[in-house]
């Protein structure tokens, strides 16, 4: 791995030693720029965004930037309190990483990005009808087209969807998918499960069924 390169874009220093760890881990190039100015004097193999003060809709212009330019994968860094906003593009394979992550998963998550990727093991995409759910990549599409989700949306879509025919309480739901007692209240699952049948449409829609006085099941 030592010819590949990686571009940090950040609007701030305050991860510089962090991503440069990566020129030690897996003797890559590390290179810096700001997002603002992202015709970068090098060739990269790898985009690490800091999405600390960079908006959705900028995040999604450099993931079409990437494609552009022959479709270099994507990690982007995002402060846990911000991890309920979070959106990854679908243009480019992505993943993320919170800002406070120690260098070893970083490690492991810039490798698995620059490493080829092409064949994902089968046992990472889960097919339900015209649903396709991409554990490795965190992406999801229907009929071959991107669904745009959130990743609270995507991670209880896939929870369910790998844990089919047993009803959750939306309390449990919580947990598993939160990881925490969210201080919204359960009622946060309804939302969010509304939103992904209007985003998968009927079809999948049709395999979410509500158990009444208890939550949710994934048919298949």
């Amino acid at each position: 791995m030592s010819e590949k390169s990686v571009l940090f874009m950040a609007r701030t220093t305050r991860l510089h030693d962090f991503v440069r760890s990566l020129a030690e881990s897996l003797g890559v190039e590390v290179h810096i720029a700001t997002p603002d100015s992202p015709a970068a004097a090098h060739d990269f193999d790898l985009l690490v965004l800091d999405g600390d003060g960079v908006r959705p809709d900028r995040v999604d212009a450099m993931a079409k930037w990437l494609e552009q330019r022959g479709g270099a994968p994507m990690l982007l860094v995002v402060d846990e309190e911000n991890l309920g906003e979070l959106h990854l593009p679908s243009q480019v394979r992505s993943d993320f990483i919170c800002s406070g992550a120690s260098d070893a998963e970083l490690e492991v998550r810039a490798r698995l990005l620059l490493d080829d990727t092409e064949s994902v093991a089968v046992d990472e995409v889960l097919t339900v009808d015209n649903l396709t759910i991409n554990l490795a990549t965190y992406q999801v599409s229907l009929d071959g087209e991107p669904v745009d989700l959130t990743l609270m949306e995507y991670s209880l879509l896939s929870f369910l969807a790998t844990h089919p025919n047993r009803a959750y309480s939306r309390e449990v739901l919580l947990h598993r998918v939160w990881g925490f007692e969210y201080c919204g209240g359960t009622r946060t699952v309804d939302v969010h499960i509304r939103r992904i049948r209007s985003k998968v449409g009927p079809q999948i829609a049709g395999h979410i069924s509500t158990v009444r006085g208890v939550g949710y099941l994934f048919k298949e």
